[in-house]
């Protein structure tokens, strides 16, 4: 019996079938591939590949998991597929709106145009928790803000596609869309030979590329980055390390650094070194304790005034999270014809703001059918899914929402597109997203084909995070030609990742477990 044997729809958008449940064309090759492969086959080779995560460390920590701190992270093997010509879509609207962005931090922190007149008001920037007054007047390398950026998207009932929320500060995920790549190639090589998928390797050497370019101007030579982690305790340690690996440069904690005459050195067994360019996955509040959080063991005593003097350069930029906090995110449509004149290419979700007066009482009223999240929490926490929360749970939330109603946004339950996933012996639908990343330098503006698609494993489930029961799958951006027609390098890269693959289950091995 095929994996897709009962496989259902169920009424949603479904990424792989039409609603006539026919393969919508660009799956239909997959499909194909999908279908001749026996359960015993598939099952064996989600046992390859979650050996692969275990081995290989590719892990998560949970917060308040009582049974452990690593978690392997869930990997779905049935790819997401998105065609050219709406992967041009997703591209043009993403460089859109990370450039209307980057023009507003550059606004805010300079002559606030946008608030002067009276196109945000004034108080939902100067009073965001992540608008930093220290970073006023400050000038970023070639202004640019927001190096990095993953904005999430999803696709409703209707198929469209919407941006979720912006990802400004120190977005995560990217490890895993190298990771997905390289295991698939290896567990399923035969999936990539019908169709032609872009590639995601070139990720690393772009954003090194980026990150050098931001190197101050008395920098003689190399510059000398560094990635600066909170340790080894943070959910996203995995992809420090493995993204520091990847770029050739040293992975360091801020006990590593120190400040010595306004410039900031990292101690090594040969003598300090002068740091040039920090990568940064620290938030602003825990980068200095100078200037920020006085208790903060994580940061660098006296970075802010070295970069404040132009004499080292962290990615992203302070202050970025007043441009990702969720009331903030309801003005971008209009943030982006200010700035730039334009529609937007891409949409955001309807979205109600709890600090007016009429908004609010919609949303105290409507909690059973509204999706309500804090402005500034991430992961899937501070965020409540009314039709699926308890009335206890919404009465929670409401006396939350009148006690701070500058703190909460709501918009309705979008009924996320869902795509196969493996539960058990066969597949069945799960919700998914899609988080492409941004890389923002000083001659352009390139996005990874793809991204992060993250699927809701849990049956019924809308949130995709890792910490809520989440997992991920390999995203593949169709090149719109033939594999035959492609250039050495996309043949070479998925030539170097399946010369060394099983090729039968036979070469796999039986340890009793799936997915």
């Amino acid at each position: 019996m095929s994996l897709f044997e009962s496989y259902a729809t169920d009424g949603f958008y479904d990424e792989m079938f039409e609603p006539s449940g026919l393969p919508r064309p660009h799956y239909r090759k997959l499909y194909q591939r999908l279908v001749s492969m026996s359960k015993e086959d598939f099952r064996r080779r989600c046992q390859l590949a979650d050996l692969t995560l275990v081995n290989q460390g590719i892990t998560f920590a949970v917060y308040g998991n009582d049974a452990g701190v690593e978690k392997p992270f869930p990997f779905d093997l049935i790819p997401r597929i998105i065609p050219s010509a709406e992967w041009d879509l997703i591209e043009r609207g993403l460089k859109q709106r990370l450039t209307a962005l980057n023009l507003f931090l550059h606004d805010v922190y300079h002559d606030q145009k946008i608030l002067n007149d009276r196109v945000i008001p004034r108080d939902l920037v100067v009073d965001a928790v992540n608008y930093r007054r220290e970073f006023i007047g400050a000038n970023p390398p070639h202004g640019i803000y927001v190096h990095i950026c993953g904005s999430d998207l999803i696709r409703n009932a209707d198929g469209q596609l919407l941006v979720l929320e912006d990802n400004l500060r120190t977005p995560s995920g990217v490890s895993y869309v190298l990771e997905n790549r390289i295991i698939l190639t290896r567990v399923l090589p035969q999936l990539f030979r019908d169709l032609a998928v872009r590639p995601v390797e070139h990720y690393s050497t772009q954003l090194l590329r980026n990150l050098m370019d931001l190197a101050p101007e008395h920098c003689n030579g190399e510059p000398n980055v560094v990635l600066l982690t909170p340790g080894v305790y943070n959910s996203a340690y995995f992809e420090h390390s493995f993204l520091a690996q990847q770029l050739g440069i040293q992975l360091v904690e801020g006990r590593d650094l120190f400040v010595d005459e306004n410039f900031v050195y990292m101690k090594t067994t040969s003598g300090p070194q002068r740091v040039d360019v920090i990568y940064r996955r620290v938030d602003d509040d825990f980068l200095d304790p100078l200037v920020f959080r006085a208790d903060s063991a994580l940061g660098v005593p006296g970075l802010i005034n070295v970069y404040r003097a132009g004499n080292v350069s962290l990615a992203n930029s302070i202050g970025t999270g007043v441009a990702d906090d969720k009331v903030i995110y309801a003005y971008v449509p209009r943030i982006i014809e200010y700035y730039l004149g334009e529609k937007p290419i891409l949409s955001n979700v309807e979205t109600y703001l709890a600090w007016q007066p009429k908004d609010l009482s919609y949303i105290l009223d409507n909690l059973d059918k509204l999706v309500v999240k804090a402005a500034n929490e991430s992961g899937g926490y501070g965020m409540l899914i009314g039709p699926q929360a308890t009335a206890a749970e919404r009465a929670d939330f409401a006396n939350r929402i009148k006690s701070n109603p500058r703190n909460y946004i709501a918009q309705p339950l979008i009924s996320l597109s869902r795509s196969p996933a493996l539960v058990e012996d066969r597949f069945e639908g799960r919700h998914i997203d899609l988080r492409p990343y941004v890389l923002y330098g000083k001659d352009d503006i390139t996005i990874v084909p793809g991204g992060l698609t993250r699927v809701a494993l849990r049956k019924g489930s809308y949130v995709v995070n890792s910490s809520q029961g989440g997992g991920s799958k390999d995203t593949w951006v169709l090149a719109g030609e033939t594999p035959e027609a492609l250039g050495g390098e996309m043949r070479q890269t998925q030539r170097s990742h399946t010369e060394t693959a099983p090729q039968d289950a036979e070469n796999l091995p039986d340890n009793g477990g799936a997915h």
